[in-house]
Parts: C-alpha cells; sequence; structure tokens
C-alpha cells in the first residue's frame, strides 16, 4: 500500500463559461484531459456529484468541492479551461483550499464554416490569471497548448513533482540525534524561526537514549539483528579490520535509528556522526547513513537540520522514488574547469555504487586512523545528477539547485563522484556568496524545475536557480521539444 505521506491525490475542477461559447466542447474536452492525466497514473478526485455536468461555474458549488477535495485528502488543484471558464469561482477555490493551483486550457480550434467559434480558452486563461493574481493567490500555468503536446504534458509533470515538493515542505519533519559539535558553526540553525515561519518541527533524540537501545538490541541477539547482519555482511565487502562485532552493532544502529525516525513519522534526520559516536559506539556510522537513505530514510551527516531538509525537498521532487546522496562540495577538477570533486567520508548509498559488486567498507578516509571503521569507499554510477541546498540566514531563506552530468576524474577514498558543470566559477560564486555551504543533496534526476515551481507556495523561500536559470526552466516549460 502506497504511504499517503509519498503520494499526490489531484482535485480536478474542470470549468467553463455558462452561456458563451460550446457546452458541448467543453463537456468533451473536461473529458478528454481527464482520460489523459490519468493515463500517467495521477490520482484524481472530480466534481462528479457535485453538479450535473461535473463543472466549476458557480460559486454556490464551493463549499460543496471543498468538502469533498478535504475529505478525499487533495493535495493539489487542476482547473483546466474547457471552453473559457469562470474566472471568480477558480479563484475562490484556489484560495479556499490554498493547495498548489495550476491552471491550463486547451488549444483553441480554428473558426467553423461558418465562422463560429466553439472555445475561447486562451482569453478564459487570461481573464483567471488576472483574477488570481489581484487576490493574491498563487497558481502555476501551461502555455495554451493541445492536449497531446509535450508542452502540456512536460508542465503537467513538473506541477505534479513541485506539489510533492510543497507537501512535504508544509508537513515536514526533521529528527536530530545528538547536539551540533561546538566547533561546527556552520551547523547553527533557527530551530524556533523554521517552526514559526514554516511550521517544520525538529524531533531531538540523545545519542545516550540511542546507545541505550542499541546496547539491548545488541544483548538480546534477535532474529531481526542477525536477519539485518547477514543483509549488510551481503551487500558489501568489509575490511579485515572490520570485525562481526562492529558489523553487529551498525546492524543494531540501523535498526534502532530507522525505527525512531518510522515511529515518529520523520522526513529525515540528521546526526552527530563524529566524534560522539565513536566515543559511544565504537564504529563509524557512514555506510550504515546510506543503507537507510537507501530504505527511504536519509540521514545526514554532521547534525545538519538545513541539509536534512534538503535532502527531503530532492526525494519529494523525486516523487519519493528515488534515494539522495549528500556529498560535501571539496575540490576542484585537476583538468577540467568546470569539474568538481562531490565528495563525503562514506555515508551514500550503496545502490548508487558504479559497480555494485565493489562496495566497500573500511575505516575513515581523513581521520588519523582509528579501530572504529565502518565508512563506505566507492565511486558512483554515471549520469544526470542535480545538486540542492536549502539554506537561510538573517531570517532570509533560499533553495539552491543547479543540474550537471559525471565526469571523469581521479580516484579518491570514502564516497564520491565527480561532476562537470556548464560553468562551475559561476556556482562557485552563488554558493560562496550564500547563504550556503558545502553540504549539498544529490540526486541522480533533473529536478531544478520542480523546485523552482514549489517555491511559489513556499512563502519566505526564494528559488535559487543556478544552472539552468530561472529564465531557461520557463523557456523550456514552454516550447514543444
Amino acid at each position: 500500500m502506497q504511504n499517503e505521506k509519498h503520494k499526490i491525490t489531484l482535485g480536478y475542477a474542470p470549468t467553463i463559461t455558462v452561456g458563451a461559447f460550446s457546452r458541448e466542447k467543453g463537456l468533451e474536452n473536461k473529458v478528454a484531459i481527464k482520460k489523459r492525466i490519468e493515463s500517467w497514473g495521477v490520482d484524481v478526485v472530480d466534481l462528479e456529484g457535485i453538479n450535473e455536468d461535473g463543472l466549476l461555474t458557480d460559486p454556490n458549488d464551493i463549499p460543496a468541492i471543498v468538502k469533498k477535495f478535504r475529505e478525499n485528502n487533495v493535495d493539489a488543484l487542476f482547473f483546466p479551461h474547457c471552453n473559457f471558464g469562470t474566472e471568480y469561482a477558480v479563484t475562490e477555490l484556489a484560495k479556499a483550499m490554498d493547495k498548489p493551483a495550476l491552471i491550463w486550457g486547451p488549444k483553441d480550434t480554428a473558426p467553423g464554416p461558418d465562422g463560429r467559434r466553439l472555445t475561447d480558452s486562451l482569453c478564459g486563461l487570461l481573464a483567471t490569471s488576472r483574477v488570481l493574481v489581484t487576490g493574491q493567490v498563487p497558481f502555476s500555468y501551461i502555455v495554451n497548448s493541445e492536449l497531446e503536446s509535450n508542452v502540456f504534458e512536460k508542465g503537467f509533470k513538473n506541477f505534479i513533482k513541485a506539489s510533492a515538493v510543497v507537501k512535504t515542505f508544509r508537513n515536514l519533519k526533521i529528527g536530530q540525534i545528538g547536539i551540533r559539535p561546538a566547533k561546527f558553526w556552520t551547523m547553527r540553525v533557527n530551530e524556533r524561526e523554521l517552526m514559526e515561519k514554516f511550521g517544520i518541527v525538529v524531533e531531538t533524540v540523545d545519542l545516550l537514549e540511542i546507545g541505550e537501545a542499541v546496547k539491548k538490541m545488541v544483548a538480546g541477539d534477535s532474529s531481526e539483528l542477525n536477519k539485518k547482519f547477514k543483509e549488510y555482511k551481503g551487500k558489501a565487502k568489509f575490511a579485515d579490520i572490520v570485525s562481526d562485532e562492529q558489523i553487529k552493532t551498525i546492524s543494531a544502529l540501523h535498526l534502532v535509528i530507522g525505527g525512531w525516525m518510522k515511529e515518529n513519522d520523520i522526513d529525515a534526520a540528521c546526526f552527530r556522526c563524529w566524534t560522539a559516536f565513536q566515543d559511544v559506539f565504537k564504529i563509524m556510522p557512514c555506510f550504515m547513513a546510506g543503507s537507510l537513505i537507501d530504505e527511504g530514510l536519509p540521514l545526514i551527516c554532521e547534525v545538519d537540520v538545513h541539509g536534512a531538509i534538503s535532502a527531503a525537498l530532492t526525494r519529494a521532487a523525486t516523487m519519493w522514488s528515488k534515494s539522495i546522496f549528500f556529498p560535501d562540495v571539496t575540490a576542484r577538477h585537476p583538468d577540467n574547469p568546470n569539474g568538481v570533486l562531490m565528495w563525503h567520508c562514506g555515508p551514500f548509498p550503496p545502490s548508487l555504487c558504479k559497480k555494485t559488486d565493489e562496495v566497500k567498507v573500511g575505516r575513515h578516509p581523513i581521520l588519523e586512523p582509528t579501530d572504529f571503521s565502518g565508512c563506505g569507499h566507492f565511486e558512483l554510477k554515471e549520469g544526470d545528477v542535480s545538486i540542492v541546498r536549502f539554506d537561510g540566514i538573517n531570517g532570509g531563506y533560499k533553495l539552491f539547485a543547479g543540474q550537471a552530468k559525471t565526469c571523469q576524474g581521479p580516484m579518491t577514498q570514502g564516497t564520491y563522484v565527480w561532476l562537470e558543470m556548464n560553468d562551475w566559477p559561476k556556482w562557485e560564486e552563488k554558493l560562496i556568496r550564500g547563504p550556503y555551504l558545502h553540504h549539498t543533496a544529490g540526486v541522480y534526476e533533473h529536478i531544478a524545475p520542480a523546485l523552482y515551481e514549489a517555491t511559489r507556495y513556499m512563502p519566505g523561500v526564494d528559488a535559487d536557480m543556478c544552472d539552468p536559470q530561472a529564465s531557461e526552466i520557463e523557456k523550456w516549460l514552454r516550447t514543444d521539444d
């Protein structure tokens, strides 16, 4: 059964103008549009039963529509203008629901032999947009286009992804395990402001509580623990220095932290992965964090609350379907002027390894030699990648996103991938000027357009698109390619 948190239910509210243009053509468009979007697997709640035609024309129907949409947990609204539209009804319903709202109309056909036009959807869109803007109701729109066009398909699917980001952001719960290391000033955040501005809740737990639960689980030697231990042994090549006792502790940590995240309905968590972790557990937890990510439970390094938010939004933009990874922006490529090393000490999910049979686990790659082991060592696979960072300072917040591709580069220790940007110096300057830091969320999908669209419904968060820039995203959405 699909997790209700991880699905989008669309309120389908087709609209026409009564007494002008063709009612029959409007009804025909209503049916055809619904059939098209349902072919993409979208869960739709329509207006059938609200009135005779299942159309939005009369503002008096809005209380019943709102009731139906809320009872069916509608997450976003779609207002196709099927012959012209009723702009004031669209605006009142969008305002009442306070959900991402999409307007679009199918391109009007040519006048008939007698000169009569059956629809006027472009004109209707312009009327509706004016009233929405006047009412300060945020909305999305797709360029007036044919139902079978790429423009409509791109715009609609991007809107659904954006709605997933908004749904996650508006209900976001972040876990924090342990306190921020004293010297890590970069990880300072305003937890109270996150709650007051955005409703983001940070759920905390002390490392000692986790430690006691792990100790109890290891001592109990349950079948669940032994199953997880065998799973770990089977998915990686552990260095000789990593003892079975340490692997069992890693397995217990996986179960305890994963269980805590599920029990508390946490979207993403961050934790104090060093040095207190080594004092308590005698292992490095990096590979365990990557394994939790592969189970849809992002666990982020170094008590980076904003990093956990970044991870949750990035995953939502893929419709919660892909594993994210959490790299440092580390070093420029020795030969490629637009290349950069995206690296971290070992917490990338093993499912993203370039060669899945070469996942290795061993010592920390940069700390002084220690008996504490548990860091992944592998290169990530090839492909297109998006890099994302949510961050803020002095009450202002931004959502950074850029798209890149993997490239060849020197081998290094830890988990890593070399990325090539169109213009790395532009990226570097944008990141340096802030309010960002070196931590980012990455995913193997181009999601910048979805994040850009989502910020229309995230007041207090500015879209900060790097590559493509906002104007390039808008051009891509309106072109039929």
